[in-house]
């Protein structure tokens, strides 16, 4: 991915979610915040998992709002590996109890950022920024993996999430995907037509609906038909579609619909998409299949591991 993702990112949008984020998780009082005060205070965050780092801009937004600063280090930028050292197992911890987890701890996670302002403020801001954090760079970390998969096969086309995303969440989510490499899929309803069952039921035929939906996106909105079988995918690019989905097909039976449908339509993009996993992945390559989307890199994915700790009083 070229350029600076971040800034496809309307600033205002960002601004506006995060502060809805906070105002989620405080509504009212802060209670544990008049225990802290406004004492200025360090806070480091710290990658405790291996994976995809995404999420800097939203992170930042969050303690931008609390009047906070924050310093990332050199290198951890969105889509750098974060790659905590692992001890052996020889590794031995002479302590024990509580100073025995903390030596475990501290052998297992790399210093990502220093946050630095009041102690009430970057309280207030820890868990809105860590669980944006978490779940992006979860995201970018599945999809980088995909997108790895793909280019180690010599796979030509892309790999995709779709519009099954979080209510409210759905700018991380889809800016994660690109920041791991994968494309978004539509954005929302009005980016792109989708043709699935239920459009075709209500209007009576995949004709009938490509007419529809041509009869007013014309010429800058493309059309995409969800198909179930090799009769449907050729209606639809009878009718006219940009792109066939080709839904639930068994790799076997996805190559042999795809070839016949590029050779009678070379100019469709042809998508498999339904239930294609990590370790099924490479199964539903095929010269004639162009995309390959997956609903499972924004709603099955692993959140990485970050904790955000306060730097102790005497030690600063």
């Amino acid at each position: 991915m070229q350029g600076n993702i971040a800034q496809a990112l309307p600033p205002w949008q960002v601004t506006r979610a995060v502060l809805g984020w906070l105002e989620e998780d405080v509504p009212s009082m802060d209670i544990g915040g008049l225990v802290v005060g406004e004492t200025p205070t360090t806070a480091l965050l710290y990658g405790k998992s291996k994976g995809i780092l995404c999420g800097k801009v939203f992170f930042d937004a969050v303690f931008k709002a609390l009047d906070c600063t924050v310093e990332w280090m050199e290198g951890m930028e969105d889509g750098a590996v974060l790659s905590p050292p692992v001890p052996s197992k020889a590794t031995t911890y002479p302590n024990q109890g509580k100073q025995d987890e903390t030596d475990r701890e501290q052998s297992i996670k790399v210093h990502v950022a220093t946050v630095k302002g009041k102690a009430r403020h970057i309280l207030l801001g820890e868990r809105t920024a860590l669980n944006i954090l978490t779940r992006a760079s979860g995201i970018a970390t599945i999809s980088r993996a995909s997108v790895d998969i793909g280019r180690r096969a010599g796979w030509h086309g892309t790999i995709a999430g779709t519009r099954k995303t979080t209510p409210g969440f759905r700018m991380v989510e889809k800016y994660a995907l690109l920041v791991g490499g994968a494309a978004t899929h539509r954005q929302d309803l009005s980016q792109m037509v989708m043709l699935k069952d239920n459009h075709v039921w209500s209007t009576g035929s995949i004709t009938k609906a490509v007419k529809a939906a041509r009869g007013v996106g014309s010429f800058s909105i493309k059309i995409e038909v969800e198909c179930q079988t090799l009769s449907q995918a050729q209606e639809a690019g009878a009718a006219g579609a940009d792109v066939i989905m080709l839904d639930n097909f068994a790799p076997p039976q996805l190559k042999e619909t795809a070839a016949l449908v590029k050779s009678q339509y070379p100019h469709v993009v042809i998508e498999a998409s339904g239930g294609i996993t990590t370790e099924t992945l490479e199964e539903y390559f095929s010269p004639h299949v162009d995309v390959i989307s997956r609903g499972s890199l924004t709603q099955g994915y692993p959140a990485l591991d970050f904790s955000l700790k306060i730097v102790p009083l005497g030690t600063r």
